[in-house]
Protein backbone atom coordinates (compact mmCIF):
# COMPACT_ATOMS: atom_id res chain seq x y z
CA UNK A 1 0.00 0.00 0.00
CA UNK A 2 1.50 3.26 -1.15
CA UNK A 3 1.64 6.66 0.94
CA UNK A 4 -1.59 8.08 -0.94
CA UNK A 5 -3.61 5.23 0.37
CA UNK A 6 -2.45 5.00 3.69
CA UNK A 7 -3.56 8.86 3.83
CA UNK A 8 -7.25 7.73 2.44
CA UNK A 9 -7.33 4.79 5.09
CA UNK A 10 -6.91 7.01 8.08
CA UNK A 11 -9.54 9.52 8.30
CA UNK A 12 -11.93 6.90 7.19
CA UNK A 13 -10.42 4.61 10.82
CA UNK A 14 -10.88 8.15 12.52
CA UNK A 15 -14.55 8.36 11.03
CA UNK A 16 -15.67 5.31 11.96
CA UNK A 17 -14.52 5.83 16.05
CA UNK A 18 -16.46 9.26 15.75
CA UNK A 19 -19.43 7.44 14.13
CA UNK A 20 -19.29 4.58 17.43
CA UNK A 21 -18.70 7.29 19.71
CA UNK A 22 -21.68 8.92 18.59
CA UNK A 23 -23.99 6.02 18.54
CA UNK A 24 -22.75 5.42 22.27
CA UNK A 25 -23.62 8.59 23.40
CA UNK A 26 -27.43 8.69 21.19
CA UNK A 27 -27.88 5.30 22.68
CA UNK A 28 -26.86 6.53 26.46
CA UNK A 29 -29.08 9.30 25.83
CA UNK A 30 -31.90 7.16 24.49
CA UNK A 31 -31.08 5.12 27.94
CA UNK A 32 -31.63 8.46 29.93
CA UNK A 33 -34.39 9.42 28.24
CA UNK A 34 -36.14 6.20 28.39
CA UNK A 35 -35.20 6.11 32.40
CA UNK A 36 -36.57 9.93 32.89
CA UNK A 37 -39.42 9.11 30.98
CA UNK A 38 -39.76 5.81 33.62
CA UNK A 39 -39.40 7.69 36.13
CA UNK A 40 -41.89 10.29 35.19
CA UNK A 41 -44.28 7.54 35.09
CA UNK A 42 -43.81 6.01 38.41
CA UNK A 43 -43.84 9.63 39.81
CA UNK A 44 -47.37 10.03 38.33
CA UNK A 45 -48.39 6.52 39.51
CA UNK A 46 -47.32 6.83 42.96
CA UNK A 47 -49.19 10.46 42.86
CA UNK A 48 -52.60 9.51 41.90
CA UNK A 49 -52.68 6.49 44.72
CA UNK A 50 -54.87 7.67 47.75
CA UNK A 51 -55.26 4.86 49.75
CA UNK A 52 -51.74 4.33 51.73
CA UNK A 53 -51.16 0.49 51.54
CA UNK A 54 -51.75 0.81 47.65
CA UNK A 55 -49.59 3.61 47.52
CA UNK A 56 -46.57 2.36 49.36
CA UNK A 57 -47.30 -0.94 47.21
CA UNK A 58 -46.61 1.02 43.88
CA UNK A 59 -43.67 2.46 45.87
CA UNK A 60 -41.41 -0.55 46.10
CA UNK A 61 -42.69 -1.85 42.51
CA UNK A 62 -41.41 1.21 41.06
CA UNK A 63 -38.62 1.10 42.98
CA UNK A 64 -37.42 -2.25 41.50
CA UNK A 65 -38.31 -1.40 38.01
CA UNK A 66 -36.39 1.69 37.98
CA UNK A 67 -33.14 0.30 39.11
CA UNK A 68 -33.52 -3.30 38.01
CA UNK A 69 -33.60 -4.87 41.12
CA UNK A 70 -34.88 -8.08 41.62
CA UNK A 71 -35.63 -7.98 44.86
CA UNK A 72 -37.29 -4.64 47.05
CA UNK A 73 -38.73 -3.81 50.09
CA UNK A 74 -40.19 -0.90 51.93
CA UNK A 75 -39.67 -0.50 55.56
CA UNK A 76 -42.21 1.46 57.58
CA UNK A 77 -40.46 2.66 60.77
CA UNK A 78 -42.69 1.96 64.54
CA UNK A 79 -43.28 4.89 66.38
CA UNK A 80 -40.47 4.18 68.73
CA UNK A 81 -38.34 5.04 65.73
CA UNK A 82 -36.06 2.31 66.66
CA UNK A 83 -37.75 -0.89 65.33
CA UNK A 84 -39.24 -1.74 61.08
CA UNK A 85 -43.85 -1.75 61.95
CA UNK A 86 -44.29 -2.55 58.79
CA UNK A 87 -42.71 -4.45 55.40
CA UNK A 88 -43.68 -4.42 51.61
CA UNK A 89 -41.69 -6.75 49.35
CA UNK A 90 -41.38 -7.22 45.75
CA UNK A 91 -39.29 -10.42 44.00
CA UNK A 92 -40.25 -13.22 46.94
CA UNK A 93 -43.22 -15.25 46.73
CA UNK A 94 -45.55 -16.20 49.20
CA UNK A 95 -44.42 -19.47 49.85
CA UNK A 96 -40.80 -18.40 50.41
CA UNK A 97 -41.46 -15.90 52.88
CA UNK A 98 -43.77 -18.33 55.14
CA UNK A 99 -40.83 -20.51 54.94
CA UNK A 100 -38.44 -17.91 56.08
CA UNK A 101 -40.76 -16.63 58.80
CA UNK A 102 -41.93 -12.99 60.56
CA UNK A 103 -40.86 -9.71 58.67
CA UNK A 104 -37.46 -8.18 59.92
CA UNK A 105 -37.56 -5.72 62.78
CA UNK A 106 -34.48 -3.44 61.49
CA UNK A 107 -30.93 -5.67 62.33
CA UNK A 108 -28.18 -5.34 60.68
CA UNK A 109 -27.99 -3.44 57.17
CA UNK A 110 -31.51 -2.43 57.44
CA UNK A 111 -30.85 -0.76 60.95
CA UNK A 112 -27.89 0.73 59.76
CA UNK A 113 -30.10 2.82 57.51
CA UNK A 114 -32.79 3.91 60.54
CA UNK A 115 -29.82 5.07 62.33
CA UNK A 116 -28.43 7.05 59.99
CA UNK A 117 -31.27 8.07 57.39
CA UNK A 118 -28.67 8.57 54.46
CA UNK A 119 -28.15 6.86 50.59
CA UNK A 120 -26.54 3.43 51.26
CA UNK A 121 -24.93 1.36 48.39
CA UNK A 122 -23.24 -1.62 49.08
CA UNK A 123 -21.42 -4.26 46.26
CA UNK A 124 -21.06 -6.49 48.94
CA UNK A 125 -23.65 -7.27 51.68
CA UNK A 126 -21.85 -9.11 53.95
CA UNK A 127 -18.33 -7.30 54.03
CA UNK A 128 -20.36 -4.04 56.07
CA UNK A 129 -19.63 -4.12 59.56
CA UNK A 130 -23.26 -3.73 60.38
CA UNK A 131 -24.12 -6.70 58.56
CA UNK A 132 -26.47 -9.19 60.48
CA UNK A 133 -26.83 -12.26 58.13
CA UNK A 134 -29.86 -14.08 56.44
CA UNK A 135 -32.27 -16.67 58.04
CA UNK A 136 -33.11 -20.13 56.66
CA UNK A 137 -34.80 -19.98 53.15
CA UNK A 138 -33.80 -16.49 52.47
CA UNK A 139 -32.71 -16.04 49.19
CA UNK A 140 -28.74 -15.03 48.62
CA UNK A 141 -28.16 -11.25 48.46
CA UNK A 142 -25.38 -9.20 47.50
CA UNK A 143 -25.65 -5.69 45.87
CA UNK A 144 -27.54 -3.28 47.35
CA UNK A 145 -28.92 0.27 47.30
CA UNK A 146 -31.37 1.93 50.00
CA UNK A 147 -32.55 5.42 50.40
CA UNK A 148 -34.59 7.25 53.54
CA UNK A 149 -38.42 8.01 52.32
CA UNK A 150 -39.04 11.92 54.46
CA UNK A 151 -42.58 12.49 55.03
CA UNK A 152 -42.01 16.00 56.02
CA UNK A 153 -39.13 16.07 57.20
CA UNK A 154 -39.64 12.98 59.23
CA UNK A 155 -37.98 9.66 58.20
CA UNK A 156 -41.29 7.67 57.34
CA UNK A 157 -39.47 4.25 56.11
CA UNK A 158 -36.57 3.30 54.00
CA UNK A 159 -36.51 1.46 50.42
CA UNK A 160 -34.00 -1.50 50.05
CA UNK A 161 -33.02 -2.70 46.90
CA UNK A 162 -31.07 -5.49 46.63
CA UNK A 163 -29.48 -7.90 43.63
CA UNK A 164 -29.24 -5.46 40.21
CA UNK A 165 -30.13 -7.89 37.32
CA UNK A 166 -27.45 -8.88 34.89
CA UNK A 167 -24.91 -9.29 37.81
CA UNK A 168 -24.07 -5.43 37.49
CA UNK A 169 -23.41 -2.84 40.54
CA UNK A 170 -25.78 -0.51 41.51
CA UNK A 171 -24.47 3.07 40.41
CA UNK A 172 -24.56 6.92 41.43
CA UNK A 173 -27.17 7.20 38.23
CA UNK A 174 -29.62 4.23 40.22
CA UNK A 175 -28.81 6.03 43.61
CA UNK A 176 -29.94 9.52 42.30
CA UNK A 177 -33.21 7.59 40.45
CA UNK A 178 -34.03 6.13 43.57
CA UNK A 179 -33.96 9.24 45.47
CA UNK A 180 -36.13 11.33 43.37
CA UNK A 181 -38.60 8.42 43.43
CA UNK A 182 -37.72 8.49 47.40
CA UNK A 183 -39.05 12.55 46.93
CA UNK A 184 -42.00 11.72 45.18
CA UNK A 185 -43.17 8.95 47.77
CA UNK A 186 -42.89 11.24 50.35
CA UNK A 187 -45.67 13.65 49.34
CA UNK A 188 -47.70 10.99 47.75
CA UNK A 189 -47.37 8.55 51.18
CA UNK A 190 -48.26 12.59 53.14
CA UNK A 191 -51.27 13.35 50.27
CA UNK A 192 -52.88 9.50 51.27
CA UNK A 193 -52.08 10.47 54.74
CA UNK A 194 -54.28 13.45 55.06
CA UNK A 195 -56.72 11.45 53.06
CA UNK A 196 -57.53 8.71 55.14
CA UNK A 197 -57.55 11.17 57.78
CA UNK A 198 -60.26 13.23 56.10
CA UNK A 199 -62.35 9.93 55.58
CA UNK A 200 -61.76 8.76 58.96
CA UNK A 201 -62.68 12.38 60.20
CA UNK A 202 -66.04 12.09 58.19
CA UNK A 203 -66.96 8.72 59.33
CA UNK A 204 -66.56 10.04 62.83
CA UNK A 205 -68.95 12.52 62.38
CA UNK A 206 -71.80 10.33 60.56
CA UNK A 207 -71.13 7.89 63.23
CA UNK A 208 -71.49 10.94 65.92
CA UNK A 209 -74.86 12.07 64.39
CA UNK A 210 -76.24 8.94 64.03
CA UNK A 211 -75.98 8.11 67.92
CA UNK A 212 -77.50 11.86 68.46
CA UNK A 213 -80.12 11.19 66.34
CA UNK A 214 -81.00 7.98 67.95
CA UNK A 215 -80.40 9.30 71.35
CA UNK A 216 -82.88 12.34 70.38
CA UNK A 217 -85.50 10.45 68.72
CA UNK A 218 -86.37 8.36 71.46
CA UNK A 219 -84.36 5.11 71.28
CA UNK A 220 -83.79 2.80 74.18
CA UNK A 221 -80.12 3.39 75.56
CA UNK A 222 -79.62 -0.19 75.02
CA UNK A 223 -79.90 0.07 71.46
CA UNK A 224 -78.02 3.16 70.78
CA UNK A 225 -75.49 1.83 72.94
CA UNK A 226 -74.79 -0.98 70.46
CA UNK A 227 -74.96 1.58 67.96
CA UNK A 228 -71.77 2.80 69.96
CA UNK A 229 -70.29 -0.16 70.07
CA UNK A 230 -70.30 -1.22 66.73
CA UNK A 231 -69.62 2.15 65.21
CA UNK A 232 -66.35 2.26 67.26
CA UNK A 233 -65.57 -0.85 66.41
CA UNK A 234 -65.83 -1.21 62.76
CA UNK A 235 -64.18 2.28 62.21
CA UNK A 236 -60.74 1.64 64.61
CA UNK A 237 -60.90 -2.43 62.93
CA UNK A 238 -61.63 -3.93 66.58
CA UNK A 239 -61.95 -7.32 67.06
CA UNK A 240 -63.90 -6.86 70.30
CA UNK A 241 -66.24 -3.51 71.33
CA UNK A 242 -67.66 -3.48 75.00
CA UNK A 243 -69.24 -0.40 76.76
CA UNK A 244 -69.83 -0.42 80.56
CA UNK A 245 -71.94 1.43 82.81
CA UNK A 246 -71.48 2.16 86.53
CA UNK A 247 -73.46 0.34 88.98
CA UNK A 248 -75.10 2.91 91.31
CA UNK A 249 -73.65 3.63 95.02
CA UNK A 250 -70.86 1.30 94.48
CA UNK A 251 -67.51 1.23 92.90
CA UNK A 252 -68.23 -0.81 89.87
CA UNK A 253 -68.79 -0.87 86.64
CA UNK A 254 -71.08 -3.22 84.82
CA UNK A 255 -70.60 -4.45 81.17
CA UNK A 256 -74.09 -3.90 79.60
CA UNK A 257 -72.96 -3.99 75.84
CA UNK A 258 -70.65 -5.87 74.03
CA UNK A 259 -70.13 -7.08 70.05
CA UNK A 260 -67.76 -8.86 68.02
CA UNK A 261 -65.11 -11.95 69.46
CA UNK A 262 -66.72 -13.50 72.50
CA UNK A 263 -68.83 -11.02 73.20
CA UNK A 264 -71.04 -13.33 75.35
CA UNK A 265 -68.46 -13.57 77.78
CA UNK A 266 -68.25 -9.91 78.21
CA UNK A 267 -71.65 -9.09 78.82
CA UNK A 268 -73.09 -8.76 82.39
CA UNK A 269 -69.36 -8.83 83.92
CA UNK A 270 -68.85 -6.39 86.86
CA UNK A 271 -65.59 -4.77 86.94
CA UNK A 272 -64.47 -2.86 89.76
CA UNK A 273 -63.19 0.92 89.55
CA UNK A 274 -59.62 -0.31 91.22
CA UNK A 275 -57.85 -3.09 89.41
CA UNK A 276 -59.45 -3.05 85.93
CA UNK A 277 -58.25 -1.85 82.31
CA UNK A 278 -61.91 -0.11 82.12
CA UNK A 279 -62.14 1.16 85.85
CA UNK A 280 -59.15 3.02 85.61
CA UNK A 281 -60.37 4.98 82.19
CA UNK A 282 -63.41 5.65 84.07
CA UNK A 283 -61.80 7.16 87.55
CA UNK A 284 -58.99 8.62 85.46
CA UNK A 285 -61.80 10.08 82.96
CA UNK A 286 -58.87 9.46 80.19
CA UNK A 287 -58.09 6.87 77.73
CA UNK A 288 -56.19 3.56 79.00
CA UNK A 289 -54.19 1.18 76.50
CA UNK A 290 -52.87 -1.73 76.59
CA UNK A 291 -50.34 -3.71 74.17
CA UNK A 292 -51.70 -7.22 75.04
CA UNK A 293 -55.16 -7.20 77.01
CA UNK A 294 -54.59 -10.91 76.92
CA UNK A 295 -51.57 -10.97 79.56
CA UNK A 296 -52.32 -7.46 81.18
CA UNK A 297 -52.48 -7.87 85.07
CA UNK A 298 -55.65 -4.98 85.26
CA UNK A 299 -57.70 -7.19 83.79
CA UNK A 300 -59.78 -8.77 86.26
CA UNK A 301 -61.12 -12.04 87.78
CA UNK A 302 -63.83 -13.44 85.06
CA UNK A 303 -63.76 -16.07 82.70
CA UNK A 304 -61.07 -16.46 80.09
CA UNK A 305 -62.72 -13.81 77.37
CA UNK A 306 -59.65 -12.42 75.79
CA UNK A 307 -57.82 -15.33 73.98
CA UNK A 308 -56.18 -14.31 70.58
CA UNK A 309 -56.66 -10.55 71.50
CA UNK A 310 -53.82 -7.93 71.84
CA UNK A 311 -53.72 -4.27 71.62
CA UNK A 312 -56.51 -2.40 73.50
CA UNK A 313 -58.06 1.01 74.41
CA UNK A 314 -60.97 2.16 77.20
CA UNK A 315 -62.36 5.23 76.80
CA UNK A 316 -64.24 7.07 79.34
CA UNK A 317 -67.60 8.41 77.38
CA UNK A 318 -68.03 11.77 78.46
CA UNK A 319 -65.09 14.18 79.93
CA UNK A 320 -64.11 15.30 83.77
CA UNK A 321 -64.48 13.64 86.62
CA UNK A 322 -68.51 14.39 87.27
CA UNK A 323 -69.20 13.88 83.62
CA UNK A 324 -68.02 10.24 82.58
CA UNK A 325 -70.75 8.40 81.86
CA UNK A 326 -69.39 5.07 80.83
CA UNK A 327 -66.77 3.48 79.41
CA UNK A 328 -66.28 1.89 75.63
CA UNK A 329 -63.27 -0.57 75.53
CA UNK A 330 -61.70 -1.64 71.97
CA UNK A 331 -59.85 -4.53 71.38
CA UNK A 332 -57.79 -5.57 68.49
CA UNK A 333 -56.85 -9.28 67.76
CA UNK A 334 -53.13 -10.05 68.37
CA UNK A 335 -50.36 -9.11 66.52
CA UNK A 336 -51.90 -6.07 65.02
CA UNK A 337 -50.84 -2.28 66.41
CA UNK A 338 -51.16 -0.63 68.93
CA UNK A 339 -53.76 1.95 69.53
CA UNK A 340 -51.77 5.49 68.97
CA UNK A 341 -52.55 8.59 70.01
CA UNK A 342 -53.72 9.72 67.14
CA UNK A 343 -56.23 7.04 66.87
CA UNK A 344 -57.87 7.49 70.66
CA UNK A 345 -58.06 11.26 70.31
CA UNK A 346 -60.99 11.12 67.59
CA UNK A 347 -62.00 8.21 69.60
CA UNK A 348 -62.16 9.81 72.72
CA UNK A 349 -64.35 13.25 70.97
CA UNK A 350 -66.67 10.83 69.57
CA UNK A 351 -67.13 9.42 73.39
CA UNK A 352 -67.44 13.14 74.45
CA UNK A 353 -70.45 13.65 71.76
CA UNK A 354 -72.31 10.53 72.80
CA UNK A 355 -71.78 11.53 76.28
CA UNK A 356 -73.47 14.88 75.10
CA UNK A 357 -76.02 13.18 73.51
CA UNK A 358 -76.93 11.09 76.39
CA UNK A 359 -76.99 13.77 78.75
CA UNK A 360 -79.51 15.61 76.54
CA UNK A 361 -81.91 12.62 76.14
CA UNK A 362 -81.70 12.27 79.78
CA UNK A 363 -82.49 15.67 80.67
CA UNK A 364 -85.31 15.46 78.00
CA UNK A 365 -86.56 12.30 79.69
CA UNK A 366 -86.51 14.54 82.80
CA UNK A 367 -88.59 16.70 81.72
CA UNK A 368 -91.09 14.35 80.32
CA UNK A 369 -91.47 12.24 83.81
CA UNK A 370 -91.51 15.95 85.83
CA UNK A 371 -94.73 16.89 83.47
CA UNK A 372 -96.37 13.34 84.52
CA UNK A 373 -95.53 13.84 87.82
CA UNK A 374 -96.99 17.07 88.02
CA UNK A 375 -100.41 15.37 86.09
CA UNK A 376 -100.11 12.83 88.85
CA UNK A 377 -99.99 15.57 91.52
CA UNK A 378 -103.16 17.33 90.25
CA UNK A 379 -105.17 14.05 89.44
CA UNK A 380 -104.43 12.94 93.34
CA UNK A 381 -105.24 16.60 94.66
CA UNK A 382 -108.69 16.68 92.62
CA UNK A 383 -109.04 13.15 93.50
CA UNK A 384 -108.63 14.71 97.71
CA UNK A 385 -110.32 17.46 97.35
CA UNK A 386 -113.55 16.99 94.89
CA UNK A 387 -113.86 13.13 95.06
CA UNK A 388 -113.53 12.10 98.20
CA UNK A 389 -115.57 15.00 100.05
CA UNK A 390 -118.55 14.51 98.05
CA UNK A 391 -118.37 10.74 98.56
CA UNK A 392 -117.99 11.84 102.00
CA UNK A 393 -120.73 14.29 102.23
CA UNK A 394 -122.74 11.66 100.38
CA UNK A 395 -121.93 8.87 103.15
CA UNK A 396 -122.70 11.55 105.82
CA UNK A 397 -126.20 12.28 104.39
CA UNK A 398 -127.11 8.89 103.98
CA UNK A 399 -125.84 7.59 107.46
CA UNK A 400 -128.29 10.71 108.62
CA UNK A 401 -131.01 9.60 106.24
CA UNK A 402 -130.86 5.94 107.82
CA UNK A 403 -132.55 6.96 111.14
CA UNK A 404 -135.37 7.98 109.58
CA UNK A 405 -136.25 4.61 107.77
CA UNK A 406 -138.54 2.24 109.50
CA UNK A 407 -137.99 -0.76 107.04
CA UNK A 408 -135.64 -2.79 108.36
CA UNK A 409 -134.16 -4.31 105.03
CA UNK A 410 -134.31 -0.73 103.26
CA UNK A 411 -132.64 0.43 106.56
CA UNK A 412 -129.57 -2.51 106.38
CA UNK A 413 -129.44 -1.64 102.21
CA UNK A 414 -128.22 1.72 103.25
CA UNK A 415 -125.55 0.77 106.20
CA UNK A 416 -124.13 -1.29 103.45
CA UNK A 417 -124.13 1.32 100.96
CA UNK A 418 -122.26 3.73 103.49
CA UNK A 419 -119.87 1.05 104.72
CA UNK A 420 -119.22 0.55 100.28
CA UNK A 421 -118.71 4.47 100.60
CA UNK A 422 -115.94 4.04 103.03
CA UNK A 423 -114.51 1.35 101.40
CA UNK A 424 -114.15 3.55 97.72
CA UNK A 425 -112.74 6.27 100.20
CA UNK A 426 -110.40 4.14 101.61
CA UNK A 427 -109.35 2.83 97.76
CA UNK A 428 -109.04 6.13 96.39
CA UNK A 429 -106.85 7.27 99.49
CA UNK A 430 -104.34 4.59 98.52
CA UNK A 431 -104.64 5.64 94.87
CA UNK A 432 -103.69 8.85 95.83
CA UNK A 433 -100.81 7.51 98.22
CA UNK A 434 -100.04 5.90 94.78
CA UNK A 435 -99.57 8.56 92.54
CA UNK A 436 -97.75 10.87 94.77
CA UNK A 437 -94.85 8.17 95.99
CA UNK A 438 -91.69 8.28 94.58
CA UNK A 439 -89.51 5.34 93.91
CA UNK A 440 -86.36 4.64 96.05
CA UNK A 441 -83.35 6.10 95.87
CA UNK A 442 -80.20 5.57 94.25
CA UNK A 443 -78.94 2.40 95.03
CA UNK A 444 -81.81 0.67 95.39
CA UNK A 445 -81.77 -1.17 92.45
CA UNK A 446 -81.23 -5.50 92.19
CA UNK A 447 -77.92 -4.81 90.73
CA UNK A 448 -76.47 -2.20 93.02
CA UNK A 449 -77.50 -4.56 95.71
CA UNK A 450 -75.76 -7.69 94.65
CA UNK A 451 -72.97 -5.92 94.23
CA UNK A 452 -72.43 -4.20 98.00
CA UNK A 453 -73.32 -8.08 98.97
CA UNK A 454 -70.63 -9.66 96.83
CA UNK A 455 -68.28 -6.99 98.42
CA UNK A 456 -69.13 -7.52 101.82
CA UNK A 457 -68.56 -11.42 101.48
CA UNK A 458 -65.28 -10.93 99.29
CA UNK A 459 -63.16 -10.63 102.98
CA UNK A 460 -64.92 -13.42 104.49
CA UNK A 461 -63.99 -16.02 101.52
CA UNK A 462 -60.51 -13.89 101.02
CA UNK A 463 -60.88 -13.28 97.47
CA UNK A 464 -63.36 -11.11 95.35
CA UNK A 465 -65.72 -13.40 93.28
CA UNK A 466 -67.04 -12.61 89.65
CA UNK A 467 -69.99 -11.24 88.95
CA UNK A 468 -72.04 -11.08 86.03
CA UNK A 469 -75.37 -9.82 85.60
CA UNK A 470 -78.08 -9.70 82.10
CA UNK A 471 -81.16 -8.28 81.54
CA UNK A 472 -83.87 -5.74 83.16
CA UNK A 473 -83.07 -6.89 86.50
CA UNK A 474 -84.17 -3.39 88.52
CA UNK A 475 -87.37 -2.72 86.07
CA UNK A 476 -88.37 -6.62 85.84
CA UNK A 477 -87.50 -7.94 89.36
CA UNK A 478 -90.32 -6.96 92.42
CA UNK A 479 -89.51 -5.92 95.52
CA UNK A 480 -90.20 -8.49 97.28
CA UNK A 481 -88.08 -11.26 94.65
CA UNK A 482 -84.89 -9.16 94.87
CA UNK A 483 -84.94 -9.05 98.96
CA UNK A 484 -84.97 -12.74 98.45
CA UNK A 485 -82.34 -12.79 95.54
CA UNK A 486 -80.09 -10.71 97.78
CA UNK A 487 -80.65 -13.45 100.70
CA UNK A 488 -79.55 -16.42 98.77
CA UNK A 489 -76.87 -14.81 96.97
CA UNK A 490 -75.53 -13.83 100.68
CA UNK A 491 -76.31 -17.22 101.88
CA UNK A 492 -74.51 -19.49 98.98
CA UNK A 493 -71.43 -17.13 99.39
CA UNK A 494 -71.23 -18.15 103.25
CA UNK A 495 -71.69 -21.33 102.06
CA UNK A 496 -69.24 -21.32 99.64
CA UNK A 497 -66.64 -19.22 102.68
CA UNK A 498 -67.40 -21.92 105.28
CA UNK A 499 -67.66 -25.50 103.21
CA UNK A 500 -66.18 -25.22 99.95
CA UNK A 501 -62.42 -24.03 100.50
CA UNK A 502 -62.71 -23.01 97.27
CA UNK A 503 -60.02 -20.11 95.56
CA UNK A 504 -62.59 -18.73 92.89
CA UNK A 505 -66.36 -18.01 92.90
CA UNK A 506 -68.56 -16.82 89.74
CA UNK A 507 -71.99 -15.29 90.31
CA UNK A 508 -74.33 -14.87 87.70
CA UNK A 509 -77.89 -13.33 87.42
CA UNK A 510 -80.45 -13.23 84.68
CA UNK A 511 -83.73 -12.58 84.20
CA UNK A 512 -85.71 -12.66 81.07
CA UNK A 513 -88.33 -11.03 82.25
CA UNK A 514 -90.14 -14.22 82.89
CA UNK A 515 -88.23 -15.32 85.78
CA UNK A 516 -84.98 -14.62 87.48
CA UNK A 517 -82.30 -16.84 87.76
CA UNK A 518 -78.93 -17.15 90.17
CA UNK A 519 -75.57 -19.05 89.56
CA UNK A 520 -73.15 -19.46 92.05
CA UNK A 521 -70.28 -21.47 91.18
CA UNK A 522 -67.26 -22.23 92.96
CA UNK A 523 -64.15 -24.56 92.25
CA UNK A 524 -63.93 -26.09 95.94
CA UNK A 525 -64.48 -29.42 97.14
CA UNK A 526 -67.57 -30.37 95.86
CA UNK A 527 -71.00 -31.33 97.88
CA UNK A 528 -70.49 -34.04 100.12
CA UNK A 529 -71.36 -37.28 99.36
CA UNK A 530 -74.61 -39.29 100.67
CA UNK A 531 -76.61 -35.33 99.93
CA UNK A 532 -76.63 -31.98 99.91
CA UNK A 533 -75.83 -29.87 102.67
CA UNK A 534 -78.27 -28.98 105.41
CA UNK A 535 -77.43 -25.17 104.31
CA UNK A 536 -78.88 -26.07 101.19
CA UNK A 537 -82.24 -26.69 102.52
CA UNK A 538 -83.10 -22.92 103.47
CA UNK A 539 -82.88 -21.57 100.11
CA UNK A 540 -85.02 -24.28 98.69
CA UNK A 541 -87.31 -23.55 100.24
CA UNK A 542 -87.52 -19.98 99.27
CA UNK A 543 -87.53 -21.04 95.85
CA UNK A 544 -90.15 -23.68 96.59
CA UNK A 545 -92.36 -20.75 98.11
CA UNK A 546 -92.02 -18.43 95.75
CA UNK A 547 -92.68 -21.32 92.25
CA UNK A 548 -89.58 -21.70 91.57
CA UNK A 549 -86.46 -24.80 92.40
CA UNK A 550 -82.79 -25.04 93.83
CA UNK A 551 -80.58 -27.33 91.30
CA UNK A 552 -77.16 -28.16 92.49
CA UNK A 553 -74.12 -30.01 90.17
CA UNK A 554 -70.49 -30.57 90.10
CA UNK A 555 -69.16 -28.82 87.47
CA UNK A 556 -66.34 -30.88 84.89
CA UNK A 557 -63.64 -28.92 86.67
CA UNK A 558 -64.72 -29.70 89.72
CA UNK A 559 -66.55 -27.94 92.61
CA UNK A 560 -70.11 -27.32 92.61
CA UNK A 561 -72.39 -25.20 91.02
CA UNK A 562 -75.87 -24.20 92.63
CA UNK A 563 -78.76 -22.28 90.52
CA UNK A 564 -81.80 -21.01 92.23
CA UNK A 565 -84.89 -19.73 90.16
CA UNK A 566 -87.96 -18.19 90.65
CA UNK A 567 -90.82 -16.80 88.30
CA UNK A 568 -90.85 -13.01 88.33
CA UNK A 569 -94.72 -12.86 87.82
CA UNK A 570 -95.05 -12.20 83.89
CA UNK A 571 -96.43 -14.58 82.09
CA UNK A 572 -97.55 -15.52 78.72
CA UNK A 573 -101.05 -14.87 77.43
CA UNK A 574 -103.20 -17.20 76.22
Amino acid sequence: MGPAEARVRLPQLRLDELLEELQARIDAARGTRDRVHSLLEAVLSVGRELNLEQALRRIVEAAAVLVDAEYAALGVIGPDGKRLSAFHTVGVGADRIALIGPYPEGHGILGELIRHPEPLRLAKLSQHPASYGFPAHHPPMNTFLGVPIRVRDQVFGNLYLTEKRGGLQFDEEDESVLSTLAVAAGVAIDNARLYEESRLRERWLRATAEITHGLMSGAERAEVLGLLAERAREITGAALAAVAMPVEETDSLSVELATGVDAERHRGLVLPFRGSLMGEAYVGATPVTSEDISADPRVSAGPDRFTGLGPAVAVPVGTGVEGVRGVVLLVREAGQTAFSEKETEPLQGFAAQAAVAMELADRRRDAEEIAVLKDRDRIARDLHDLAIQRLFATGMTLQSAGRFIEHQEAAERVVRAVDDLDETIKIIRSTIFGLRSREGGAGSGLRARVVRAVGEAAPVLGFAPSVRMEGLLDTDVPRDIADHVVAVLSEALTNVARHAHAGRADVALETDGREIRLTVTDDGVGLPAGGRRSGLSNLAERAEQLGGALRTRAPEGGGTTLEWRVPVGKRDEG
